[in-house]
């Protein structure tokens, strides 16, 4: 089977491999984690609270809300855990606290965001179906991406990704429609 994504990771993979070597390792670590936590997260408020309301300003407050507070949450979460490390003696960390907190929070933004276009752009069940469908699209690209740059199994990779991240989303589904009021 061709490899669908391959012809542009062809076209960009010397440049990223470029950045990556020059990138400390931790902050391809926050910007996967984040992505995918927002990935999954939001999805999860999203759909869940899509099964529970049919208001449409209030999912999407609730995304916003949701993103807001959990990119904000990751980003200190990001900070305080490699501060931890540093402050170890002898402990050999570099990195940079505020620039490994920032990539989490954009992480986490980008992340957010892809599920919910579809609540902005449809409404009812089809912006739900579409969120769980743009959500695990993003889940399986993103472990395609990671697989890319650093010359591991693209496949096994994304359907890790998608498998992992997907059962907690559908977690999402479930509970918000279970616990209608």
């Amino acid at each position: 089977m061709p490899d669908l994504f391959g012809g542009l990771f062809l076209l960009t993979r010397g440049l990223l491999l470029d950045m990556v070597n020059q990138i400390n390792k931790e902050y391809l670590r926050s910007f996967v984690f984040g992505c995918q936590d927002a990935l999954v997260s939001t999805t999860g408020v999203v759909v869940g609270i899509s099964a529970a309301v049919l208001d449409k300003r209030l999912i999407l407050l609730t995304a916003v809300i949701t993103i807001m507070v959990e990119a904000l949450s990751m980003a200190a979460g990001q900070y305080l855990s490699e501060k931890t490390i540093h402050d170890i003696p002898n402990s050999h960390h570099k990195d940079n606290l505020i620039l490994g907190s920032a990539i989490m929070f954009v992480a986490y933004a980008i992340g957010g965001i892809i599920p919910v276009l579809p609540v902005l752009l449809f409404s009812g069940q089809a912006a739900s179906v579409l969120s769980v469908l743009f959500a695990f699209l993003g889940l399986y690209v993103l472990g395609y991406m990671k697989a890319k740059l650093f010359f591991g199994n693209p496949t096994k990779s994304s359907v890790e990704m998608l498998l992992i991240g997907g059962l907690a989303v559908l977690m999402g589904l479930v509970v918000g429609k279970y616990l209608k009021y």
